[in-house]
């Protein structure tokens, strides 16, 4: 029976990854559960899954959960700490599903232990890849990914030769905005932002797929994954979100991942590595499906890609910088601050003023400070347009 935790449970992710666990309670002893302040959906899940730990990563909602799992075995606890204390009992299995640059310390604490990490927190490769990498191969430990492209572009390579891939493609729907004129884009509301046409999300990562800055960071997460040059990574735009992601190789063919978008077949794939495993998905009908359509993405509309290139250009703590300012330029325009075009000028005034600024050596310490130093200029970009 596999130990498993599940870091971000009551996300869609986790949700995701707690139902295929249940579908095999036989297979899996869950360690730990950890959430936000959905407490009700945490300890739900806690007591079906028999968990050993749920923890809130907020304080104050500790005494809700204490009182929701009364007269079970569960412990719980709540706050950072929390959370590494979590992240380094012993699982065989972590998924770390916690959105944004929170997700970095206890995964960095999971890996410590040696074990399989599931990464569908593409923040901490993008923030501080270098630091993440270098933690697992002292420890032994395994890195999964579990964003559909990368998952996707893993499972091409299988039985591949590295040296023989000349370039990675990562599709992208083009989120809720996709078909809406450039003009119209500035007065785009955060609702209208936050409904996907094809996959089922949280309101942050949806918005984010509409601007392409998922997409962007997307791209930074390929970068240090799979140890390729910025030069080999594409973007296409693929409106039927069928095919995740492809790889071209040096006798010129290419290698598609092609699916429903759905988010269990990644988090299976990762869940069962390295066997495939029966899943609860569609499968897809092709005549069905009919036309596949493939478009380049249009920078003016989505300056997000550009700027992804200049971070994988300028690497070391940059990518921390890129992932702070985005996170809070998006706080911004979901508070009604800033409109939807400005989330990329915030972003991108950020990287210009705090270029040569950095720290040179990247460690837990100085990608916490640089993310620090960024939001606040970003939070100060974000008030000056608010203000105009």
């Amino acid at each position: 029976m596999r130990r498993v935790t599940i870091f971000g449970a009551t996300g869609s992710i986790g949700q995701a990854t707690i139902d295929l666990i249940a579908r095999r309670p036989g297979d899996f002893r869950v360690v730990a559960l950890t959430g936000g302040r959905n407490v009700a959906q945490l300890a739900e899940d806690a007591r079906a899954l028999n968990a050993e730990i749920a923890v809130t990563a907020h304080d104050d909602a500790l005494p809700e959960l204490r009182e929701r799992l009364a007269g079970s075995r569960i412990e719980t606890a709540a706050g950072e700490a929390a959370l590494v204390e979590a992240a380094a009992r012993p699982a065989d299995w972590i998924m770390s599903g916690i959105v944004g640059a929170a997700g970095l310390v206890p995964g960095l604490a999971a890996l410590k232990q040696g074990t399989t990490l599931a990464l569908a927190n593409k923040e901490s490769l993008v923030c501080a890849g270098a630091l993440v990498l270098a933690e697992a191969k002292a420890h032994g430990a395994t890195l999964l990914p579990v964003d559909s492209e990368h998952s996707a572009v893993f499972q091409a390579l299988v039985g591949e030769d590295m040296g023989a891939v000349e370039r990675v493609i990562l599709t992208a729907s083009g989120g809720a905005f996709r078909d809406w004129p450039l003009e119209k884009l500035a007065r785009a509301t955060p609702a209208e932002a936050a409904s996907h046409p094809n996959w089922d999300m949280g309101t942050r990562i949806t918005i984010d797929s509409a601007s392409l800055f998922n997409k962007a960071l997307e791209l930074v997460e390929a970068r240090e994954f799979f140890d390729l040059d910025p030069g080999q990574l594409e973007v296409v735009l693929h409106p039927e979100s069928l095919v995740h992601a492809l790889v071209g190789f040096n006798d010129g063919a290419l290698m598609a991942h092609v699916g429903p978008p759905d988010m269990r077949h990644a988090i299976g794939y990762a869940l069962n590595w390295p066997e495939r495993r029966d899943l609860p998905v569609d499968r897809l009908d092709l005549v069905a499906a009919g036309a596949l359509t493939f478009r380049g993405p249009d920078e003016t509309r989505h300056p997000a890609l550009r700027l992804a290139r200049e971070v994988m250009e300028a690497g070391g703590l940059s990518g921390a910088v890129f992932c702070a300012a985005k996170d809070a330029a998006l706080d911004a325009f979901i508070d009604g601050r800033i409109g939807f075009l400005d989330m990329a000028r915030v972003v991108e005034d950020v990287l210009d003023r705090t270029a040569g600024r950095l720290p040179g050596e990247m460690t837990q310490e100085t990608v916490a400070d640089t993310a620090a130093l960024a939001r606040r200029e970003a939070d100060a970009i974000a008030g000056t347009i608010a203000a105009a």
